[in-house]
């Protein structure tokens, strides 16, 4: 008989979530208006601790792509992402008909590389242009460099775009994730820290910019009597009812990121004997993760036998335990293999020896025994 599957990240309830999704039922509001967004929102906003404004929307796609448009991202503009990333953080470009420029990841956090993002706004300003923004990702939960990324961006004044998706709760120096962008974003999805089922949220600076944000998102109808429209908007709002679940969520955020962060311990605990296999961490005290995914890097030429992260990913396949390989770079897309490419083979690397491992707050005893036995067997 085959065993339950053990996931890589599943939605994790808190409990209470159903309350406040009968609370929608019960005043009638199952649409985009109601007292979940609001709440939810606020609930947010003290959580970063920030002089922020959030607006709850229907993804962080959503969110990406009006944040593009709040940093007037125009056709033919240039906006500099990083490439090892999800698909999301940079569909949005083209929505705006922008071109993507990718940046390979540095080491230390696989984040967006500071040499190589330097090296691609000097040589984009030699051909002419200056880019629109930088797409910022803090991958899998870690911070990416926020000083230095910070600096660059200021020297040649191009905004940026924070995606947060990943990172709830992490922070840098003691400041949340989500407030060191010009525009940020997170994501509620359902494999997210917490969920909404789907949705997603944007952070301004101004209570102007979000209610520019909630225009748009509402199909940007303009103060008539009647549905008149003097520009294209969006359907991107989040419903009372996904908010209801939200709040339910934020009730558990903190428990959540701690068990996350318990997973990573056990990997590194698991792994701590075990030649080639290297679990990623945040480089110093600094960086505060919420391990959202816990990753490893296999070396085949030290690993028992040669075995590669293949045959890892295979034999957990087998005992129904489901593993991925980390994000491929964007730049090796079929989408995006003909946009240009800043930096060396880090990302590439990285994708050719990663794997993020079964990492959810709601993982089992049982199944990280189940996990640990099969790891032990493989490599021991």
């Amino acid at each position: 008989m085959t065993e339950p599957k053990i996931w890589l990240s599943s939605p994790h309830m808190g409990g209470s979530e159903l309350n406040y999704i009968n609370e929608a039922f019960d005043s009638n509001w199952i649409g985009p208006f109601g007292q979940n967004i609001k709440e939810f929102e606020h609930d947010l906003e003290e959580y970063l601790s920030a002089a922020i404004f959030v607006t709850a929307l229907s993804s962080a796609t959503a969110a990406i792509h009006l944040g593009l448009i709040l940093l007037n991202v125009r056709p033919s503009d240039v906006v500099i992402c990083q490439s090892l990333t999800f698909a999301a953080s940079v569909n949005p470009i083209l929505y705006q008909g922008a071109t993507p420029v990718f940046i390979d990841s540095e080491p230390e956090t696989w984040n967006l590389c500071p040499i190589a993002l330097e090296n691609a706004i000097v040589d984009t300003i030699h051909k002419g242009q200056i880019p629109k923004a930088i797409i910022t990702v803090h991958l899998y939960g870690a911070p990416y460099k926020i000083d230095e990324i910070r600096t660059i961006a200021d020297k040649y004044n191009i905004p940026i775009l924070e995606d947060s998706a990943e990172a709830l709760g992490s922070s840098y120096k003691g400041r949340k994730c989500g407030t060191f962008g010009d525009v940020s974003v997170f994501s509620f999805n359902g494999n997210k820290i917490i969920t909404t089922s789907g949705g997603g949220a944007i952070i301004t600076s101004s209570h102007q910019l979000k209610k520019k944000v909630q225009f748009l998102a509402s199909q940007a109808k303009d103060e008539a009597p009647h549905y008149q429209h003097s520009e294209l908007g969006y359907n991107y709002q989040m419903s009372n009812i996904c908010a209801g679940i939200g709040r339910g969520q934020m009730k558990v955020l903190d428990k959540h990121i701690a068990l996350r962060r318990a997973m990573h311990d056990f990997y590194v605990s698991l792994f701590k004997n075990i030649s080639g296999i290297t679990v990623f961490s945040t480089p110093n005290q600094d960086y505060f993760s919420n391990y959202w995914l816990t990753s490893i890097l296999v070396d085949p030429t030290e690993t028992k036998n040669g075995i590669d992260k293949e045959t890892i990913r295979l034999t957990l396949l087998d005992a129904n335990i489901e593993c991925r390989p980390l994000w491929k770079p964007m730049h090796l897309q079929p989408l995006y293999e003909n946009y240009p490419y800043y930096g060396e083979k880090i990302s590439e690397s990285l994708f050719e020896n990663g794997l993020s491992l079964p990492s959810g707050s709601n993982l089992t005893d049982s199944e990280k025994e189940r996990i640990q036995t099969c790891f032990l067997k493989l490599l021991s």
